[in-house]
């Protein structure tokens, strides 16, 4: 029932992705306690492991967002923009670009201060080579997506280490193959935009 209350929950608009762990994860402690498989001591080790983790994330979080606002108060990604307008003309040198710089920023910021920092900045440039904003929006999570997978930072990295117990080193050794496919998928969504049009065009018809 946990997959049920989850992705029912989600999808039929009782509540967000977000709110959805909260929620399983008082379910998961009601069923620890219903069928005796949790104790209070158990549960209170567990909420220590949690906080251990949090904290460890929260911490690289506020180290990106510290480094977020010293790209802002420079007016860094006003430069890019400028640097992309002056000197590249190329619709697929620009994407290139932007997925290369993009994925150098998901190594080390959180994702979501980069998309509400980047987005005004790339968005009028990929527009003004014909990119449709569907396209980039999915091209821009996949590209923050990956830099969390990514070293030397790589969040996500941290959280499996902390999880599982082992070595931040070998964690990134094994999500190497990954890491590869990842990219090689990047290309393709990237320099193929009906891989993701295609469902909106469907849909909605042309000019999504």
């Amino acid at each position: 029932m946990t997959v049920v209350v989850i992705l029912g929950g989600i999808l039929a608009g009782i509540f967000t992705p977000t709110e959805a762990a909260m929620i399983a994860t008082f379910y998961a402690i009601f069923l620890g306690f219903f069928y005796r498989t949790l104790t209070f001591k158990k549960l209170i080790q567990a909420l220590r492991e949690a906080s251990e983790t949090t904290c460890t994330v929260m911490m690289i979080v506020c180290g990106a967002t510290i480094f977020c606002y010293i790209l802002s108060y420079e007016r860094f990604p006003q430069m890019v923009a400028n640097v992309f307008l002056t000197y590249c003309n190329n619709k697929y040198a620009a994407l290139l670009i932007i997925n290369i710089f993009l994925v150098f920023v998901g190594m080390f910021m959180d994702s979501s201060p980069s998309i509400i920092i980047l987005t005004p900045v790339f968005l009028p440039i990929v527009t003004a080579f014909g990119v449709d904003p569907v396209h980039f929006g999915i091209v821009m999570i996949l590209n923050l997506m990956i830099g969390l997978l990514t070293p030397p930072v790589g969040m996500v990295l941290y959280v499996l280490s902390k999880v599982s117990s082992v070595p931040f080193e070998k964690i990134c050794k094994a999500t190497v193959p990954f890491i590869i496919m990842f990219y090689i998928l990047l290309q393709f969504i990237t320099y193929i935009p009906q891989i993701t049009l295609a469902l909106p065009t469907l849909l909605y018809g042309t000019g999504v």
